[in-house]
């Protein structure tokens, strides 16, 4: 049996599903639903029908864009791959639902959990036949639709309550769930995981999605300031609108350089849901939630937020307070606290010129 994994390049792991796969469907899920979410935005805003309709079509794709690029990850043969798109269609449909019939946000979820499953079906027939084009095609997506019939509305019904706790827990306890909420997902962004396919699987918006964002804002543009010394303009960029990610080989190395930025998370984060009331209601279904300043996704998607509240008559319009919350909450205190609370962590030898460096 280990024989026949490794000749079909089946790798049962963490890090091939929880960290390459759901990196991956993170890239997906931002090349369709989220793009088509800022572009529909944008259409709307500027009165352009054709923008419109083409977020749509993004947004319609999220399923199949999600599934082949986890199967791009799991490296499917070709066959496997364009398959995935069927079942990844059919997983993100039917985990969009719960038992009930509700609608539900499970659906990124349940397409990661059977999108990995029909791949590697599909992997272990593959070029096994002289019909590969006919058996390989139709195990990937027997396999996934059945899947996707069977378990996709209980994933989602699973999805939406742990979301719906979470967001529950925050309005319930906004300080310390500001707190939790803020770290935990600003430290995933770090890691490398993906914070976003969290959030988008979870369906994390409202206060919690505010949250969310601020510990994201925190990582990124925390890191930013706090290595600007070493890295300088190009730093600046590559961490504030790329991903604080890149310095994880920083923190292996000297793990204290991630007081500041967390630090920071940990204070936005309640300022965020006590003081503001900052909220995520992206329609894009939370994966803007777990993007902070990359590519400026988490401001945009607030904004697009405030214009779906305004379009159905939840928000009565869009104040300065609102572009005020968002510039604090997202810019300047991440760059002020985490450049403060550097200052005692360099002075007591915690970090070390060179420590930020990126190669």
């Amino acid at each position: 049996m280990n024989a026949f994994l490794e000749r079909k390049n089946i790798v049962i792991s963490g890090k091939r599903y929880g960290i390459d796969a759901l990196g991956a469907m993170a890239q997906g899920l931002f090349c369709s639903l989220l793009i088509g979410t800022i572009v529909k935005t944008l259409g709307q805003q500027l009165n352009i029908p054709f923008l419109v309709d083409m977020g749509g079509y993004c947004s319609a794709m999220s399923g199949p864009a999600m599934a082949v690029a986890i199967g791009y990850a799991l490296q499917a043969p070709t066959l496997v791959l364009f398959s995935l798109a069927t079942v990844g269609y059919a997983a993100n449909t039917l985990g969009s639902t719960t038992l009930s019939g509700a609608a539900g946000a499970g659906g990124p979820l349940a397409v990661l959990i059977i999108a990995i499953a029909a791949a590697e079906c599909g992997k272990a027939v593959s070029k096994e036949t002289k019909v590969d084009i006919l058996v390989t095609p139709l195990v990937t997506i027997f396999a996934g639709v059945s899947l996707s019939a069977l378990i996709a509305p209980a994933i989602g019904t699973a999805a939406s309550s742990v979301g719906s706790f979470v967001e529950w827990a925050t309005v319930l306890q906004p300080f310390l769930m500001g707190i939790l909420v803020s770290v935990s997902v600003g430290i995933a962004l770090t890691l490398p995981i993906s914070s976003a396919a969290i959030c988008a699987a979870l369906g994390l918006s409202g206060l919690a999605g505010g949250a969310a964002v601020a510990g994201c804002c925190a990582q990124m543009v925390g890191f930013a300031v706090l290595s600007f010394k070493e890295n300088r303009w190009g730093g600046l960029i590559s961490q504030g609108l790329g991903t604080s990610m890149l310095q994880m080989g920083n923190i292996v190395k000297n793990p204290r350089i991630w007081i500041p930025p967390t630090l920071a998370a940990a204070i936005t984060g309640p300022i965020a849901t006590c003081v503001f009331h900052f909220q995520m209601n992206d329609p894009s279904g939370g994966v803007a939630s777990g993007m902070g300043t990359c590519g400026m996704v988490g401001p945009i998607g607030v904004y697009a937020g405030w214009v779906h509240d305004v379009a159905t008559g939840v928000k009565d319009s869009i104040t300065g307070m609102d572009w005020l919350a968002m510039a604090l909450i997202c810019i300047i205190l991440p760059a002020v606290l985490t450049w403060l609370i550097g200052i005692p962590c360099r002075k007591l030898g915690w970090i070390r010129d060179g420590d930020l460096k990126l190669d």
